[in-house]
């Protein structure tokens, strides 16, 4: 589906989603005109989901940054529906995945301090029903962190 200019597009809109059509259209060697036709086409076809800012947790004041295991006490639909219903409304989950292994999902979760995430283990997420076990682990310093998809 993806030849080398759309994948050349992608991973110069990955590194700078804010650059102009003109500069997009001379770095991938393509006319202004045939970049933008090709952009908006991944765009249509949902290659290109959204632009986004990435903003510097830390520096916005989210010092703490977690990742969350739950297991669920059932597995039947309206459960788990109702679970990532809520789950979806917590603006301190980044990410909510459903994995494989011991436990159901997994949560990336920012907070601004160690009272902020009890709070928000304690009162926010162990009252939440069908949650049978939650496992939390700090994250002590990020190695990687990227939103880039290695288009190869």
């Amino acid at each position: 589906m993806l030849d080398e200019l759309d994948k050349n597009i992608l991973q110069v809109l990955q590194k700078d989603a804010r650059i102009s059509n003109t500069e997009l259209a001379r770095r991938v060697n393509l006319s202004p005109p045939a970049t933008h036709t090709r952009v908006r086409r991944l765009e249509k076809h949902g290659l290109i989901q959204n632009y986004a800012t990435i903003v510097d947790r830390k520096k916005a004041g989210y010092d703490l940054l977690c990742f969350v295991s739950i297991s669920l006490q059932l597995h039947d639909t309206e459960q788990v529906a109702g679970f990532i219903k809520i789950i979806t409304g917590m603006p301190e989950v980044l990410e909510c995945h459903h994995v494989t292994g011991e436990h159901d999902y997994l949560l990336k979760v920012v907070t601004r301090n160690a009272e902020d995430l009890e709070d928000f283990l304690m009162n926010r997420l162990t009252p939440v029903s069908g949650v049978a076990r939650i496992h939390t682990s700090l994250v002590l310093r990020e190695a990687k962190s990227t939103s880039e998809i290695p288009l190869e």
